[in-house]
């Protein structure tokens, strides 16, 4: 949370993770099962409330569109990709614990 507002989790990394894996926010959000006008305006306001641009469009032609992730884009990602591994680590030696004391009961 940033300032109060939910600005970035893990709905809006798998949107950026996938347009960084298909080149597209098109296949990016189909693959989210959401319409690209609404994964669109997700980064369209991701953009604005940080100020930077996240994913770089390309026009059509003859190949069609794309998109890209921005240097930007990518570091946001990674940093929180890297939150979760952490967290992921961390919980590991809880869980086990929690399961000691699942079985002793």
């Amino acid at each position: 949370m940033w300032g109060g507002h939910h600005l970035f989790g893990p709905g809006k990394a798998d949107l950026l993770e996938g347009i960084a894996v298909t080149g597209s926010i098109v296949q990016a959000a189909s693959r989210m099962k959401m319409s690209y006008m609404k994964a669109w305006l997700l980064v369209q306001h991701l953009e604005k409330r940080i100020r930077t641009p996240l994913v770089r469009k390309s026009r059509g032609g003859n190949k069609g569109g794309g998109a890209a992730l921005t240097p930007a884009g990518r570091a946001l990602l990674a940093a929180y990709r890297a939150i979760e591994a952490d967290c992921q680590r961390a919980a590991k030696k809880h869980l086990k614990r929690i399961a000691k004391c699942i079985e002793a009961h």
